[in-house]
């Protein structure tokens, strides 16, 4: 029989403004009480936006190529954000999709959300794709430097496949998108 799971008493070691540091004391499945220090994270949204048929041929996506600091260079990725407090997944996925891209989505699914790495952080990520694409003004955050990159999801593939797209949440997007959404 497993004991109760948990979180036995917290400590907030950092509190920023993208995420915290807490060192948790936790009890494990077996009985035993351990130390795990955890990022708390509010989550994003991450949106695989196509500007044509998701479903035909080789459609077209658009990714965007974006400076990252701890990345010391530019990232190619998918439109993302963390949401604003009260935005649901879906808000914080349009209105990220329309700052980075300028681009409004008449379709906007959730199709998969997962944990990005749980091992030391509860942030999970809840991917969407949009269709039905109007482009209009981005509206960049100050801290963001961001390219709007087109691509076919062939190439976007490829891109993958080489190593050219290194943000793992775009790749895993990509692949899920291609695999299981694009009638793969």
């Amino acid at each position: 029989m497993t004991e109760p799971t948990g979180t036995v008493s917290s400590q907030r070691i950092h509190t920023g403004r993208v995420v915290t540091l807490n060192v948790d004391q936790v009890r494990f499945p077996d009985g035993r009480v351990g130390e795990q220090e955890i990022i708390r994270h509010t989550g994003a949204s991450v949106v695989v936006p196509f500007l044509s048929d998701p479903h035909g041929g080789d459609p077209q996506l658009l990714l965007v190529r974006q400076y990252r600091y701890a990345a010391n260079g530019y990232l190619y990725e998918l439109p993302a954000g963390r949401p604003n407090p009260g935005e649901t997944p879906a808000e914080c996925a349009a209105r990220e999709l329309r700052e980075e891209t300028g681009c409004v989505a008449e379709h906007l699914e959730m199709i998969v959300s997962g944990y990005t790495t749980p091992g030391f952080t509860d942030e999970k990520l809840h991917l969407f794709v949009a269709y039905g694409i109007t482009r209009h003004e981005t509206e960049f955050d100050a801290d963001e430097f961001v390219e709007p990159f087109p691509v076919t999801m062939s190439k976007a593939l490829e891109m993958v496949r080489k190593g050219e797209i290194e943000d793992l949440k775009t790749a895993f997007g990509i692949l899920f998108v291609a695999g299981f959404y694009c009638g793969g």
